[in-house]
């Protein structure tokens, strides 16, 4: 697994081992220069040499520039020491695209949905067979108890048996069955189309599943983090309020309320770390792992604002879903297994040879044998067997036609709640963002009053459960919106993100 190196967490622990040396050379504005040497946040392979070696040569650089060479030993080491706190061992950088390829590679839906396309076209292989001759070798030996044995029971005929002693083959070729077999084969061809745009279907829901485990355990994480900020805040608050009122200056119930705000606190952190290894778990899953993997998700770029033309959106979905063009393959297929069905009661033309030789037997047989002939069977009658499976069939196409007519009528109304959500989800990004602000401003003044003593300890709390609010709020909207953006591509059925995204801005 690749470290994971936390940029704004390294500097900050570097800092407090730099800045006295800067300011004692007067070199305070050069202090930045020697941290943004240590790397971003990224995957280094490797050792941890990688990253120590990384963080030696930008480090060297700016130390020598600036005549501190006499020290850079020990503040590199020290430095070193700091940076290894800093690595996350196990955690693999992930972006959305790359759990894509994962999930596509290793998810046993798209090994399911791939088999099937390699089923069906075996399918269509059985109903081309009846196209090519059938060639069938033969060797029998036959002893008799006389000369003069015949089969007299279990047939009109009773064929005379004689000792002998022979090999041939049997060449039997269709010539025409009046359509049953290409309209057999035309359908079979159908299904096969079919089962590649379920495969496409099952593709695209995959994705879908996978965007909803991704934005889900970066908006845990994001909620996680709000967690233990806002058990940080509320603890600075209750060791305030209990100075306070052991000086007499605030109640008991002052420290009472603030207590129960940091517990409050403390199970929003619980319930967010048990959201954050269920995510995670989910998304492992989807990516094919049974045991939930440590990912460090990368954020996502947030997309502009989807298309105003619903309309047009629901054209490209009618066009391009794979659900509905795996249904209108069905329906056509359907058709030519009907018109196969009614052709069943039309005859059928072969042509049938037979060639071998007795090398032993009876000596009225000849040595060889050859013959060749026509057979035309017309099926009379078959107890109603073949009108009753043509029916079927026609009542088979009758579903297909309104399954997908259903199908397209859901297909619009999906599309269109899907848009109306984004619309919604961009909206409330802006929303939660003046509420994010309203809601800090509304608490920096609680706090500030409170210390004042103009305000009591409910306002205060009322102020941190709305700023907390307001973040979790913030958080959720921006992955929210991420996500319905990618519940609008896959209502739409796009399924390629570049072409998506051309489509739906």
């Amino acid at each position: 697994m690749p470290r994971i190196f936390d940029c704004a967490a390294i500097r900050t622990s570097l800092a407090p081992c730099f800045s006295w040396l800067w300011r004692a050379r007067g070199k305070e504005s050069s202090f930045n220069g020697l941290l943004l040497s240590v790397p971003a946040v990224e995957s280094v392979p490797g050792n941890l040499n990688s990253g120590f070696n990384r963080l030696k040569q930008g480090a060297n650089e700016t130390i020598t520039r600036h005549g501190l060479s006499f020290c850079a030993g020990p503040l590199l080491s020290v430095a070193a020491l700091v940076l290894a706190s800093h690595i996350s061992f196990g955690a693999q950088m992930l972006s959305l695209q790359e759990a894509h390829t994962l999930a596509l590679q290793r998810n046993p839906r798209i090994s399911i949905a791939q088999l099937q396309v390699l089923t069906a076209q075996e399918i269509r292989k059985e109903a081309r067979a009846a196209y090519f001759p059938t060639l069938t070798a033969n060797a029998t030996a036959v002893g008799t108890s006389d000369e003069n044995t015949r089969i007299a029971a279990g047939a009109l005929n009773n064929p005379a048996i004689f000792d002998r002693n022979a090999e041939g083959l049997i060449l039997s070729q269709l010539i025409t069955d009046f359509g049953r077999t290409a309209n057999s084969v035309a359908g079979a061809r159908l299904r096969v189309s079919a089962a590649k745009q379920n495969e496409r279907a099952t593709q695209e829901e995959l994705l879908l599943a996978v965007d909803a485990a991704y934005f889900g355990v970066l908006n845990a994480t994001s909620i996680r983090e709000v967690a233990k900020q806002t058990i940080e805040t509320r603890d600075l608050t209750m060791n305030q309020v209990s100075t306070l009122a052991s000086n007499k200056l605030r109640s008991e119930l002052d420290v009472n309320f603030a207590k129960v705000n940091l517990d409050e606190g403390k199970l929003l952190l619980l319930r967010a770390e048990n959201e954050n290894a269920s995510a995670l778990t989910r998304l492992s899953t989807l990516l094919g792992y049974q045991e939930p993997q440590a990912f460090q998700l990368i954020e996502e770029p947030l997309p502009p604002p989807a298309s105003s033309n619903v309309d047009q959106l629901v054209q490209i979905a009618l066009l391009h879903r794979p659900d509905l063009e795996r249904l209108r393959l069905e329906g056509e297929a359907s058709k030519h297994y009907a018109k196969a069905e009614h052709a069943a009661n039309y005859p059928t033309l072969s042509a049938v040879g037979s060639a071998g030789v007795i090398p032993a037997g009876d000596p009225t047989f000849r040595k060889d044998y050859a013959a060749a002939g026509l057979n035309l069977s017309i099926p009379l009658f078959e107890g109603g067997l073949y009108q009753a499976r043509a029916r079927e069939f026609d009542l088979r196409v009758n579903i297909a036609v309104q399954k997908l007519k259903e199908a397209e009528d859901n297909a619009v109304r999906d599309v269109r709640i899907a848009w109306l959500s984004t619309q919604e989800g961009f909206e409330r990004l802006r929303v939660t963002e003046a509420l994010l602000r309203h809601a800090a401003e509304a608490y920096d003044l609680a706090e500030e009053r409170y210390k004042l003593g103009t305000v009591s300890i409910i306002e205060l709390s009322q102020a941190q459960l709305n700023k907390t609010a307001a973040q979790i709020a913030s958080v959720s909207a921006r992955y929210e919106y991420q996500l319905q953006l990618s519940r609008l591509a896959f209502e739409t059925g796009t399924a390629n993100k570049r072409e998506t995204e051309n489509r739906l801005h």
